[in-house]
């Protein structure tokens, strides 16, 4: 099977797919640029098509109210998108932490590729970082990534990730996410953007703090068992159960992940509390659930469904200490 990941880079540790080039430490963004695979630019040309006539070939005509995105490098087309449509570059992505690693102590860990060109991100360590309970990590990040075929906004998302299993979570307040998002209709200003990043990334004490909170909060097993069905099934704890479930066997791993099979899970911070509910989840989300491959399920944790059920997962979690 053909990979999602067209290419990619790392720093550290190799990521979960066993993909891409390892770099050292703090390489500078030429070098991220090359080994991610994003040397190229996305081109553009007129849409022309070609309609019957009496000729051999037919007669061209052109379409101007779209354009064909395409790549510098294989030539391979990308999209057909509007006019109007503001094209990010490969490279603008990287650009964005040029700034925030050489001056404000961020550290690129991933970049690369995906879907043949029509995404790609990159992804940085903020320096931030916060132990719950004792020896239980949480790590900062802030993913960048934009689509060229119009899945995607381009996206700028404080993240955090659980070292102890690599579980990501976009960090979100009172139901709603941080996420900066230009879409393509505007162009993507690096300044503006970051200056709407400073008051998410001043956020991250007041999320950590609710995120200590779930850990504090202690579970019945009922009370975790109505949790998975809610977030996983649509059943809420005043419905009857159906006989045949939705998800089911998503309901049965995460409880496997919850009660000791998780990494992390036997933990005093996530033993029987909300956040080794909200942990189960993400860890199901990010490594467990079902996908044509890896990449696939990376593309769906980060920008598709598995987003969205992290997500409700981390709207039900805060409830509980509501």
């Amino acid at each position: 099977m053909a990979h999602l990941v067209e290419a990619m880079a790392y720093a550290g540790a190799a990521p979960w797919h066993g993909l891409g080039n390892q770099l050292t430490q703090k390489q500078p963004i030429e070098v991220w640029q090359n080994e991610a695979g994003m040397n190229w630019q996305i081109q553009e040309s007129p849409v022309h098509f070609k309609s019957e006539s009496l000729g051999h070939l037919g007669s061209i005509h052109s379409f101007p109210e779209q354009k064909v995105l395409f790549r510098s490098d294989t030539k391979a087309p990308l999209s057909v998108v509007s006019n109007r449509y503001q094209v990010v570059q490969p490279r603008e992505v990287l650009e964005f932490y040029r700034d925030l690693t050489e001056v404000s102590g961020y550290e690129l860990e991933t970049a690369g590729v995906l879907k043949g060109g029509r995404k790609f991100w990159a992804l940085a360590r903020t320096g931030q970082g916060t132990a719950i309970k004792g020896n239980d990590q949480v790590n900062g990040y802030l993913l960048l990534a934009t689509s060229c075929d119009g899945t995607l906004a381009t996206t700028a998302t404080p993240t955090t990730v659980r070292v102890v299993c690599n579980n990501t979570l976009t960090i979100a307040l009172d139901g709603t996410s941080r996420a900066i998002k230009v879409p393509h209709s505007t162009r993507f200003d690096h300044a503006a953007v970051k200056k709407n990043l400073g008051i998410a990334v001043s956020q991250w004490d007041e999320f950590m703090y609710r995120m200590r909170m779930l850990a504090d909060r202690k579970v019945s097993p009922r009370k975790a068992t109505s949790f998975f069905m809610s977030v996983l099934c649509d059943v809420q704890a005043n419905q009857e159960i159906p006989e045949k479930l939705v998800n089911e066997r998503a309901l049965r791993k995460v409880h496997e992940l919850y009660e000791g099979g998780g990494r992390g899970a036997k933990l005093v911070s996530a033993n029987g509390t909300a956040w080794g509910l909200l942990n189960a989840v993400t860890e199901y989300v990010d490594h467990e659930r079902r996908a044509r491959s890896n990449e696939y399920r990376m593309d769906s944790a980060w920008f598709g469904q598995g987003a969205l059920i992290k997500q409700r997962a981390l709207d039900a979690a805060l409830l509980l200490v509501a």
